[in-house]
């Protein structure tokens, strides 16, 4: 059997594991690709998946970079089932068009640049109609029900603990009259979350791809999390200013308004203070989280039975027209705004970030993972400006992170799933992490565990033998060429050496012309000390 990660190897995004067998081709997860320019180029090439020719897909959860590129798949001349938890397929019944409906304006967006640049114009990645093609494609599983979706491959879902409905897969494959068995973590849970329950358990395994997003670093103790976003709360209440929190809208949102819940019950929340859920996908999304609380953890089934509402508060606004969202920021006085996207990289996030990034009374509360290339990740890393809709804003508000929150399991937790595993030849791919945590936990699963461990990368082919060894498959270029940056800084020295031989020329124009050149070049400095400085 070969797999192709197209996705998720190197990065925390797009995951996507195509995998051949002698007789079937299909996916575990299609994700989108988000992050910088570079990451995001890829979601272009949904040709290279090869969609027409793929029997079926496999969807862990519903967070769009697992999910996200489904309706291109589609719209490529993807026919097949699409395999997923009851509660997966009706959050990506609305996450889906709400990504299609991003793709288009962002797209209008860019033509509009693209025209008054002469530029031809670009077509979205897929479009709301392509989205709405997938969901009859959605077929529903249930945790622990095993099923053939073809004659070679056998699959199974099991609770992964990460948001409502995760799972983890676990594959059998029939080959040459030999089985063997490949378990894809998806995503795994941060045990103790408020709503979920806690990642199911499992023992036996030839190949495990796992991902390893925190694999470097543990998380602060979850039960302190509630006073951290407390302190966050009160300090921009007693300066009269604006709480801004990114948050993903399906689980952090939820999860959220459940800990402001716990706060208001504790006296720690203000009374006279607003709460904003300001994405209509997270409104929506928490309507689904209500009609599904048989997936709820033993903690909120027990509130619910005695009467109490996690998913309320008094204070709690929905906020779903533009509106009604662009009406909070005209609003005086302290307030709390959840908004999407997580990363601060799209959506109505943007907008609050431009209203209260720069006032000395405000507050931003990081909740999640920040991928590198967005601009959560260079607010956590301590930007001292940061640009947002073309506009160069200096940060004054004060940033919070509170890594208690995450979905995503710490070090120590994917240790701890691991020693479940009684398979000694077992040989673990880790997936869905960045380099430097990566190898941490790559070190640490060897020595604590003895397990043969591989970092998959972009595009990399390996070959599972049954009861052998991992073979890779070298093909075509490199799915990663290097980058020369010898060439890249020469090319920068000439130029500015072709800019000090015509000084002349420059010192010739009038002194106002003189100024537009001056300003501009110290604009190219500027930019090159904030790149220095990131490093």
């Amino acid at each position: 059997m070969k797999i192709t990660f197209m996705g998720a190897a190197k990065t925390v995004t797009g995951s996507c594991y195509i995998i051949e067998t002698e007789n079937t081709r299909f996916a575990v997860d299609c994700g989108l690709h988000q992050g910088n320019a570079e990451i995001e180029k890829r979601n272009r090439g949904i040709a290279e998946y090869d969609p027409k020719n793929l029997d079926f897909i496999l969807i862990t959860h519903a967070h769009i970079d697992h999910t996200g590129l489904l309706p291109a798949a589609v719209r490529a001349g993807f026919k097949g089932p699409i395999y997923m938890t009851t509660p997966t397929r009706d959050l990506l019944d609305i996450m889906l068009l709400d990504s299609a409906y991003i793709q288009e304006m962002e797209t209008e967006w860019a033509n509009r640049k693209r025209l008054r640049k002469g530029m031809s114009p670009i077509s979205p990645i897929y479009q709301q109609d392509d989205a709405l093609k997938t969901v009859p494609l959605m077929r529903t599983v249930q945790y622990g029900a095993s099923f053939d979706p073809s004659e070679d491959v056998t699959v199974n879902f099991k609770d992964a603990g990460h948001i409502l409905g995760s799972a983890f897969i676990e594959l059998w494959i029939k080959e040459g009259g030999e089985t063997t068995k490949v378990v894809f973590s998806g995503d795994l849970g941060h045990k103790d979350q408020l709503i979920v329950r806690n990642p199911s358990i499992i023992e036996k395994a030839d190949y495990l791809l796992m991902e390893s997003t925190y694999g470097d670093r543990n998380h602060k103790d979850s039960s302190n999390s509630l006073n951290e976003l407390a302190e966050a709360i009160k300090w921009s209440y007693e300066r009269g200013g604006k709480v801004v929190i990114p948050a993903f809208a399906v689980e952090r949102s939820q999860q959220l308004i459940y800990t402001l819940h716990l706060l208001y019950k504790d006296g720690k929340l203000p009374a006279d203070m607003p709460v904003y859920l300001d994405s209509p996908l997270a409104i929506r999304a928490t309507e689904i989280f209500r009609n599904h609380p048989e997936f709820f953890d033993l903690d909120t089934k027990e509130l619910m039975h005695n009467g109490d509402d996690p998913l309320s508060l008094p204070n709690l606004k929905f906020t779903l027209t533009t509106e009604e969202s662009q009406a909070i920021n005209n609003t005086e006085g302290p307030a709390i705004i959840i908004s999407a996207s997580g990363m601060a990289n799209a959506g109505r996030i943007k907008h609050h970030l431009r209203h209260n990034i720069w006032r000395k009374d405000s507050s931003v509360v990081f909740v999640g993972y920040q991928g590198v290339g967005t601009p959560g990740r260079k607010l956590v890393n301590g930007a001292d400006s940061i640009t947002i809709f073309g506009e160069k804003l200096a940060v004054e508000a004060k940033i919070f992170t509170i890594n208690g929150f995450s979905g995503h399991a710490g070090q120590d937790e994917m240790i701890d799933w691991l020693k479940h595993f009684d398979s000694p030849a077992m040989k673990v791919i880790l997936t869905h992490g960045e380099p430097k945590g990566q190898k941490v936990l790559a070190g640490l699963i060897k020595q604590e565990l003895g397990y043969k461990v591989h970092i998959a990368d972009y595009r990399e082919e390996l070959m599972l033998v049954p009861g052998g060894e991992m073979q890779p498959v070298v093909k075509g270029k490199p799915a990663k060429p290097e980058i020369d940056w010898d060439f890249l800084l020469k090319d920068s020295e000439k130029l500015f050496t072709e800019f000090r031989n015509r000084l002349d020329k420059v010192q010739a124009q009038s002194f106002l012309s003189q100024t537009e050149l001056r300003d501009r070049l110290l604009e190219i400095n500027r930019q090159v000390v904030e790149l220095i400085s990131e490093l």
